[in-house]
């Protein structure tokens, strides 16, 4: 990860929380010296567990829509014992990918072109060689998955539900 992504310190913290909020996804901030319980990759990459998104003042938001998009696109069942590992398939896993791309332009600072940056500079892996070239030109798919699970309009914007199915 490079020191140039935007981090959670960066950002209005009761704006995050309200965008998770709309989900019914809660936001724990924990001190910067913290281990952060539920993280998959590890300080400073966000937790989850259960409908929990827990981050630390350096954690890069990225890592923060990443993981709340997990939860967002998840049957309720996995939701309910999510700890760490969220699991699911390759579709769902590009689902995610879009959605955070979409949920940056919910957050001041952030916006889908920083987003799409800051992807690749964490080193996200698309097979066009970078988020950008896969969210305009190979994400047919996963904006698909996203509409047929209610997850977006017609429009590409985002309902603010949970996958329910």
């Amino acid at each position: 990860m490079t020191a140039d992504v935007l981090k959670v310190r960066d950002c209005d913290e009761t704006a995050l929380r309200g965008l998770l909020q709309r989900f019914g996804l809660e936001l724990e901030r924990l001190r910067g010296d913290t281990v952060i319980p539920g993280s998959y990759w590890g300080e400073p990459e966000a937790g989850l567990i259960e409908n929990r998104v827990i981050v630390r003042p350096d954690t890069p938001v990225h890592s923060l829509l990443h993981e709340a998009c997990h939860c967002i696109c998840m049957r309720p069942e996995r939701r309910a014992g999510l700890h760490t590992d969220a699991g699911g398939d390759h579709d769902e896993e590009n689902a995610v990918c879009y959605l955070q791309i979409v949920l940056a332009d919910e957050i001041t600072g952030m916006g889908s072109d920083r987003m799409l940056r800051d992807m690749d500079a964490w080193g996200y892996s698309f097979r066009l060689g970078s988020a950008r070239a896969w969210f305009e030109r190979d994400a047919d798919d996963a904006r698909q998955w996203l509409l047929t699970n209610g997850l977006l309009t017609a429009a590409g914007r985002p309902t603010f539900r949970l996958r329910k199915d």
